[in-house]
């Protein structure tokens, strides 16, 4: 749960960014905002939350 949260607020500040920035137009950060929420009512929704949850793992074992 605190890996999704985390990755949810980098998200929101890249696009925070990216609007602010004149990179992404408020309709296009609306629009991706909007396919989130639809693609986590498909049956994709846990394929994509395994593999962002392998992924944390996997960057969470790394030793610098």
């Amino acid at each position: 749960m605190i890996v999704s949260i985390s990755v949810v607020l980098l998200f929101l500040i890249i696009a925070t960014i990216f609007v602010r920035n004149g990179a992404l137009k408020l309709s296009h950060a609306l629009i991706c905002v909007l396919l989130g929420f639809f693609l986590a009512g498909t049956s994709m929704a846990p394929t994509i939350h395994e593999g962002l949850a392998a992924t944390a793992q996997i960057v969470g074992s790394l030793h610098p």
